[in-house]
Parts: C-alpha cells; sequence; structure tokens
C-alpha cells in the first residue's frame, strides 16, 4: 500500500558505527556484575549509620581518611563486600580493636569477620584509606573530583559521582539499594578554605596544622552518589521559605566574588520553584536537613539538601531554551531541575541504575509543571512538546538490571514526554496531582523499581497504564497509528507497536471539532465517529508523542 504521511515522525536508522557502540553497551563485565548486583555478600546487613572523615590536599590532590560503618546484620554472616575504587589504597579495616583480613576484586572489597555476626546484631567497622581519587574531566558528566581555582587563584573543589559510584572518592557499600539512614560527613580543608556538604553544619575544628575540619550531619536517608564535598572560598548568606511542613532553612554558599549577584538571582528562583513543587508534589522532603544551594564550576548536580549550582546566575540553560518554545529562558534551570530531584531521585530513589529513569522523567517533567504553575498548562506544554526535538530514539531509556547501567539519553525528554501523555490519557489535572504527590508520600525516603512507580500510577488513575510505560521505556521506538478507509468511508485504525496488545487510548477528531478518546488495538478496529473522512482527520500529535499513517 501506499501512505499519506501526516504526523510521521521517523525513527533515526543506526549507522555503523552506532550499532556498534550500542552493541558494547550489551557487553558487561565482571566488575561491572560486582558493582550492580546484589549478593549475599551485600544483602546480609542493612546501613545504619557513616561518618566519613577524610583529608582533602588540595595541591597533591590526594585525599586520605576513613569511613565507620555501623550496620544491622539481616541474616548470619562471616563475610561481606563493600566498595572503593582499585586506585585508591585501602590502608586498614579494623573491627573491635583489630585488623581485618580483606581481599580486592576490582572495585570491590571482601571482609573476613573473626566470628559469625548474627542476624538482627547492630555491629561497626572502620575503614581507612588514601590516594588521588579519579579527576573529572567534565563534571557532572563524568566522575570523580573535580579540582578548579576561582578568579582570585583559590581552590575551588567539588565531588560528582552518579552512575560512576560514589566509592570513587569514599568507601561505602556501593548500590541504591541501600540508603545510609543517618550520617556525619567531616571534610578537612587547608585553612582559609570551607567545606560545604549536606544536612546541617555542625561546627568546624581548628586541627592546629594548617587545616579545618567542618562537620555535616545528615539526618535523613540519603543515597551514596547524593553525598558531595564541596570546598571554596565561600561566604554564606541564608534565607526561609514558609511552605506545607512549616519554616524551611534556605542556605546558600557562593564565591566570595558572586555574593552580590547571587542574593537577587537566588530569591528570584528559589521560592517560586518551592511553591510550584510542593503544589505538585507535596512538601520538600528534607525540611530536617534544610535546602542548600552551592556554587560549583561544574554546571550543577542534585547532591541532597546541597545542590551543586553552576548555571553562572542566568536563566534557562547556560542563558539557552532548550526546547525552544520562549518558555525554558524565563527560569534558571539548574535550580528547578536539580531541585526536582529532591522529590525524584532524592524523596524517590530507585533500587538499580538501570531505573534511573524514574529520576530523571519526572523531574524532566517538573520544569514543566514548573511552568504550569507560574504560566499555565499550555504554556507546560508547550514545553514538552519542543523538548521532542532533543530525542533520538536510538535505544530504550530503561537500562539492564545488576550491572550498574543506566538507560539511554532520552530518559530526559522522552520521559517527560511520557508522563506528559499520562496525563492526558487520565484526563484530570487534579487526580493527576493528586498521584503525583502520592508517589512522594507513599515511597517517602523509599527506594522503588519500575513496577512500583507503572502500577502505583495504574492503580492509583484507574486506568492501566503499563502498556504506555512499557512501549515508551522499553523499547526505543514510537508506536505508530496506521488509519484506513474503506471504499464507502468508514474508518479503521490499528496501532503498529513492540508491546504485544499495545492499546493506549489516544485523542482524534474531524478539523475543527471537539478530541475524542479512541483506543485503538493491534488489528484494525472502526473508528465511530460519524464523517471522518482522510481529508478530515486531526490526530492530538501535540501531546501524543506517535507516527501517524493514513492509507493513501
Amino acid at each position: 500500500m501506499k501512505y499519506l504521511y501526516i504526523v510521521f515522525l521517523a525513527m533515526a536508522t543506526f549507522a555503523e558505527g552506532q550499532a556498534q557502540l550500542l552493541k558494547a553497551r550489551e557487553l558487561f563485565s565482571r566488575a561491572d556484575s560486582l558493582r550492580g548486583q546484589l549478593t549475599p555478600l551485600r544483602t546480609c546487613y542493612d546501613i545504619n549509620y557513616y561518618h566519613l572523615d577524610v583529608r582533602v590536599d588540595p595541591d597533591n590532590r590526594y585525599i586520605s581518611g576513613s569511613n565507620l560503618f555501623l550496620f544491622t546484620a539481616t541474616t548470619d554472616f562471616d563475610r561481606l563486600q563493600f566498595d572503593l575504587f582499585d586506585n585508591l589504597h585501602l590502608d586498614s579495616v579494623l573491627y573491635d580493636g583489630q585488623q581485618l583480613p580483606f581481599k580486592r576484586e576490582y572495585n570491590a572489597v571482601f571482609i573476613d569477620f573473626p566470628q559469625s555476626i548474627t542476624t538482627g546484631q547492630r555491629d561497626s567497622f572502620r575503614v581507612f584509606y588514601s590516594g588521588n581519587p579519579v579527576q573529572a574531566k567534565r563534571a557532572p558528566w563524568d566522575g570523580g573530583f573535580d579540582f578548579k581555582k576561582d578568579s582570585n587563584g583559590k581552590h575551588w573543589i567539588a565531588t560528582a559521582c552518579q552512575g560512576l559510584g560514589a566509592s570513587v572518592w569514599w568507601p561505602n557499600k556501593d548500590h541504591q539499594s541501600d540508603e545510609v539512614d543517618s550520617m556525619l560527613i567531616s571534610i578537612s580543608v587547608p585553612n582559609g578554605l570551607t567545606n560545604v556538604s549536606n544536612g546541617r553544619f555542625r561546627g568546624s575544628e581548628d586541627l592546629g596544622d594548617g587545616y579545618t575540619r567542618f562537620n555535616w550531619f545528615v539526618s535523613n536517608p540519603i543515597n551514596n552518589y547524593n553525598v558531595a564535598a564541596n570546598i571554596g572560598d565561600y561566604v554564606h548568606f541564608a534565607d526561609t521559605f514558609r511552605g506545607e511542613k512549616g519554616v524551611l532553612d534556605l542556605d546558600y554558599w557562593v564565591l566570595r566574588e558572586n555574593e552580590a549577584k547571587a542574593k537577587p538571582h537566588f530569591d528570584a528562583n528559589v521560592k517560586p520553584m518551592l511553591r510550584a513543587f510542593e503544589y505538585w508534589f507535596g512538601p520538600y522532603p528534607f525540611y530536617a536537613d534544610g535546602f542548600k544551594l552551592v556554587e560549583t564550576a561544574h554546571l550543577g548536580m542534585e547532591h541532597q539538601s546541597a545542590i551543586a549550582y553552576g548555571n553562572k546566575y542566568q536563566n534557562g540553560y547556560l542563558g539557552r531554551d532548550g526546547s525552544g518554545t520562549g518558555w525554558g529562558t524565563k527560569w534558571d534551570f539548574i535550580i528547578v531541575h536539580e531541585a526536582g530531584h529532591e522529590w525524584f531521585g532524592n524523596n524517590i530513589t530507585s533500587n538499580d541504575l538501570a531505573d534511573m529513569w524514574i529520576h530523571e522523567s519526572f523531574t524532566n517533567y517538573s520544569e514543566s509543571l514548573y511552568i504550569d504553575y507560574h504560566f499555565g498548562k499550555r504554556a507546560g506544554q508547550e514545553y514538552v512538546h519542543g523538548n521532542r526535538r532533543g530525542i533520538l530514539n536510538l535505544a530504550p531509556i530503561i537500562g539492564k538490571y545488576h550491572v550498574n547501567n543506566e538507560g539511554s539519553g532520552d530518559m530526559y525528554n522522552k520521559g517527560g514526554v511520557l508522563h506528559n501523555m499520562a496525563r492526558t490519557i487520565i484526563d484530570d489535572d487534579e487526580k493527576w496531582r493528586q498521584i503525583l504527590r502520592g508517589l512522594n508520600r507513599t515511597f517517602y525516603h523509599s527506594t522503588v523499581n519500575y513496577e512500583d512507580i507503572v502500577n502505583y500510577i495504574s492503580e492509583q488513575s484507574g486506568k492501566d497504564l503499563s502498556q504506555l510505560y512499557a512501549q515508551y521505556v522499553r523499547y526505543a521506538n514510537i508506536p505508530t497509528l496506521e488509519f484506513s478507509f474503506s471504499e464507502d468511508g468508514k474508518a479503521s485504525c490499528r496501532w503498529i507497536a513492540d508491546v504485544k496488545d499495545f492499546d493506549m487510548p489516544v485523542r482524534i477528531r474531524k478539523k475543527g471539532g471537539p478530541y475524542q478518546f479512541i483506543q485503538p488495538k493491534r488489528q484494525f478496529t472502526p473508528v465511530n465517529i460519524p464523517g471522518l473522512t482522510r481529508g478530515n482527520l486531526e490526530v492530538d500529535t501535540f501531546n501524543f508523542y506517535i507516527g501517524v499513517l493514513v492509507e493513501e
């Protein structure tokens, strides 16, 4: 048959080099499994508390220190695994006053206890380590320490390690499924510099040797990659926000040279963001630890209660609007996007890196909801629609489980489009808002997987959205809606999709009329809209990211 392409969003074809790259991503090593898999040597203990105590020598780009592991045994064991990158030296592991034997394999460390640890037992050990950590070449897209200097020649340093893993700079149980309940972060830096980390400031100590230790306490559960050190010639100013759970402390740490421009810029952006997100998602999830922005040389990162900010005090993404609509330059992209992660990524955390799409899809969508709150629903949907131009459709947005593998970068823009389609199908904006708030309430300070999120949205909406999410998350292709007209003018349509029995509802209309929902199947089914013809058929491709084929 010949087809008239009304709105056919063609899939990008694989060049030979791209195909080889995607194939390479399917090959995983023993190191990937050790990092990504939950074996009995990792599930045998639940982390309750860390005390990370690290000295940073900026001139030599060298770190040394220790981390205390306080844990509860979930089963009987005499051996466990923790993680530390193998370029860092493991000096010793102390347990009950004695050194434990250990074995290293890639970035995993295995320690043997002198006797069995029994189920329910609370116990601890301390790891001492040192070395030159991995230096990030392009933070935050690659991980490690970002060693820079400010315009006055003073050291300006930050950590960023999402995906790569927190064990790139400190020893921990490096898997997203086990968030530590609370944590003390002690970072020692040369006198004249300040370290800012997550949580509440617990004071500083002059160590008498040219270094000062800065102590920060995190009272809420935190995932490992969020734990951050930010070192520089910082000045501090503060504010408060009266939100749904009372008064939220706002703290800002910026380079001394930028204080004057930081104050009005943060004032114009932070409180409007918090008002919008508390409306859509519920209370800010970390009132006990406060909200901080910390200026960094890299662009930004969602470090819980200490968001890294490097957008140079301008609106948009370094002044640009990726959607091409103009809506993206009315607010600071990094403040809105990274703060959105406090709800999706930090409050709700995927328990396997493969489900990183949960973090990034909802947070990309939060940008649209920010616009919706301040400029109206149509503006927010225009922004989502504009973001389509950044989608490649070359690989699924979900990764491979148990090998520390994330999905494609389409998890951002394609994920935002996906959630907007779910909202359109549910067709009840207040119900949708309550679903988003309910997600953050039901999975408060929890780790989740694909099924948790998709099942919750389906159950709360009263609509089975499992096939919608399966097609857009598990497959690279978008579905195509194919129309056929018989000789007597009767219309029928079907879905061409990867998901078996795919039957996503979609809106169509006769030109100029109101949209109506239909629910096509994988087989041709009649379209019961009187007077519908090839010439007056319109499909809602503004809200539905699909291809459309019409028989000529």
